[in-house]
């Protein structure tokens, strides 16, 4: 379960942007998650609890933004929403290998008190 690696970094980001700030409390963290990004959103909150145990993290929320796949038919120029890696183009019907979003992993913001 790779999930617990990832709540562990976003947690470990979190904790360095809290401490920088002289903070006390981390209120909640909010990330931008793709759905292309391999990561199972359940997975990931019920790590992220754990992970936040005895820290001051403890209690905060995980808010994730879903952020939708995207694909590029080479073939036609057509772009459309994903929802797998591997897709069909629905206009021409090529096999379209070219996703352009939705992997996106990232922090955005982490509030503090």
């Amino acid at each position: 379960m790779h999930e617990m690696s990832i709540a562990v970094n976003i947690v470990k980001i979190a904790l360095e942007a809290a401490d920088k700030e002289k903070a006390k409390k981390i209120n909640s963290i909010e990330i931008d998650l793709g759905k292309l990004a391999g990561v199972a959103e359940e997975a990931l909150l019920f790590c992220y609890d754990s992970t936040c145990k005895n820290t001051i993290a403890e209690g905060s929320v995980l808010k994730i933004n879903s952020i939708p796949g995207q694909a590029f038919c080479e073939a036609c120029n057509y772009q459309f929403e994903a929802d797998q890696p591997y897709m069909i183009c629905p206009q021409c019907g090529e096999q379209v290998w070219l996703i352009n979003g939705g992997k996106e992993l990232k922090v955005k913001s982490v509030n503090v008190d």
